[in-house]
This record gives structure tokens, sequence and C-alpha cells, in this order.
């Protein structure tokens, strides 16, 4: 089932429309003609009370002025464009905690707002598109990744160079075709800083943008560079004093540690802050089911850090999602 917002959005509709439909066509036509019979018995006339016995009730008036509001809502959100809020940072430098980013509800299907079943087939994901989709381990929470590997590709991830591989084609103790053209620019430094987090002193971690000339106390700066990925180009971060953790990655049966084979159906997902993302690299692969739409826009941005209240605003990160 989908999030409970979806849930009592759809029933607070239906009953508003209920009410709206029933004062529409049967409270209202009552309202008239005990307006008009009063009238008439008070020859054109009718007294305060009887106006006030014949007034549409205040509940009824509220409710009813609301419903087109929330059937609106509920259209758009449900079938068209749905708000989120970027609340970590494993998609830096694509994205940043703070960013507010509109998801295209329709790009992967037509689906219903509680079930999230598919009722229109639309499209399916392509390799570098950013994603919106359920955690396979807690459908109750969003996550958001891109996409690498898509059903049938091998992917694999090298932890040493921290580069990936795709190979389209693949089937289970099947050779696979080519290897996709997936190229990496120089690892240069970036625009961020990453601090972290310490028990004792009650200091917590966090990405903080800052000159390549100035630094915070304890912090590392991250590392950039661009990822080809086929015909998407786009900026990964990497912590360069990081080491995967090998051990705690998805193990796929059949295959070798650091490569999997997508299944039918469903995608591999990964952050572009790789050293500070849980992706598919460590929990497996995302359903078609689970996917909620493709990121498309920052509609607003609040300089701010995880869990933290806001400190400014960065009205230049308004637009397009590459």
């Amino acid at each position: 089932m989908a999030n409970m917002f979806a849930l009592i959005l759809v029933i607070a509709t239906l009953v508003t429309g209920l009410l709206w439909c029933m004062d529409k066509f049967v409270f209202a036509p009552k309202r008239r003609r005990a307006q008009k019979n009063d009238g008439n018995a008070q020859q054109g006339t009718p007294d305060r009370a009887a106006l006030k016995k014949a007034a549409k009730p205040g509940w009824l008036e509220t409710c009813a002025s609301i419903f087109p509001v929330l059937a609106i809502v509920l259209i758009v959100r449900s079938f068209i464009y749905e708000p989120f809020q970027i609340p970590s940072g494993s998609m830096m430098p694509t994205l940043l905690i703070g960013d507010f980013i509109l998801v295209e509800k329709y790009a992967y299907g037509i689906k219903d707002p509680v079930f999230q079943k598919t009722l229109i087939e639309t499209g399916h994901p392509k390799r570098g598109d950013v994603v919106v989709f359920k955690y396979p381990r807690n459908p109750t929470v969003d996550y958001i990744k891109r996409v690498v590997g898509l059903p049938g590709d091998r992917v694999s991830y090298d932890p040493i160079t921290k580069q990936v591989t795709v190979e389209p084609n693949c089937r289970s103790g099947q050779a696979c075709d080519n290897a996709l053209a997936l190229t990496y620019g120089n690892v240069e430094p970036s625009d961020f800083v990453e601090t972290f987090s310490h028990g004792d002193d009650g200091s917590r971690g966090g990405f903080w943008q800052m000159p390549q000339d100035q630094t915070r106390e304890g912090g590392v700066r991250l590392a950039v560079r661009t990822e080809q990925l086929g015909d998407v180009a786009h900026r990964i971060l990497l912590l360069p004093i990081a080491q995967d953790q090998v051990g705690l990655y998805f193990h796929q049966s059949g295959m070798p540690s650091a490569s999997w084979i997508v299944p039918p159906g469903q995608y591999f997902m990964m952050g572009d802050n790789r050293d500070n993302s849980e992706d598919s690299r460590y929990w497996g692969f995302v359903p078609e089911q689970n996917l909620v739409g493709k990121a498309v826009a920052i509609w607003m941005s609040f300089e701010k850090q995880q869990g933290e209240w806001p400190t400014g605003i960065r009205l230049s990160r308004i637009g397009g999602i590459h």
C-alpha cells in the first residue's frame, strides 16, 4: 500500500465529493423550494427565521467548497507531479540536502494512488534517469537514486577504482554482449567538504560547500569526476579516505562479489555520492512496481544540513535535473 497521506487524501476527496454532490443535486433544490414556498406564504417577503431555516449549513458549505481543491491536488499529485524534499547527501552533487524537487508521476506508468498498481503503461526507466522509488526493504520509505542497470544488464563495481561496468543483455550462465560505453573523467577536488560525527563531543557530520582554499576542522574534501553512462553525463562524488565494505554488498546467488545480473522487471540503482550512498550494492534490486516517478526539476532549495533547520535559500539551484 502506498503512503498513508495518499490514502487520507483519497478518502477526504471521496467524502467531500459525495457531500458536494448531495448538496448540489439534493439539498440545494430543497432549499430553493423551501425559500420559494416561504416567500409565497409571506407574499414575497419571507421572514428571517424562514431564510435561516432554508440556508445551507456551515459544515456542508465548508466541505463542498474544499472538494474541488482536494480533487485537483489528488489528480496532480497522483498522476502528474509530486513534490519531494531531499533529506540526505546520497545524490550529491546532482541533488543537495534541502533541494525540493518535482517528480514526474506518469513517466513510468499511470498508477492508482493507493495501491500503486499500474493502470496504463507509459514507459520504462532509462540508464541515467534519476528516480524516486519505494525502498524494497521498507516500502513506506521513499528513496532517490540514479538508474545504472536495466533488466538483463550485468553490473560490476570495482571498489578500488570506484568505477562501474555495465554489460547489457546478460542472462545467468550465458555470455554478455559488449560492455556499454561507460567512461570517466579525471578525478579533481570538489566544492564540498565532509565532516564526521563524534559521539564524545556531540558534533554532527555533514556536507559543506566551500572554496577549495578553505576547510573545516576534521573535514575531508570530496573528489569529483564525470561519469558518462551511455548517453547521460553526470558528476559523481568520491570520498578519498573511504574503503568500500565489500563484505556488506548484496550477494546474488551464482555471481561473484560486486557483480550482479539485473533480473527481469527490476533495476539496479546507485547514488551519485558513491561513498555515501546506501544503494543496490548493499540491498539489491528495485522492482518496477516500486517506482514512483522520474525526478525532473528543482523548484526550491534551502541551504541546510541533514536534520537541521534551513539557514538560507539557494535560488541558483532552481531548474532541471540531469
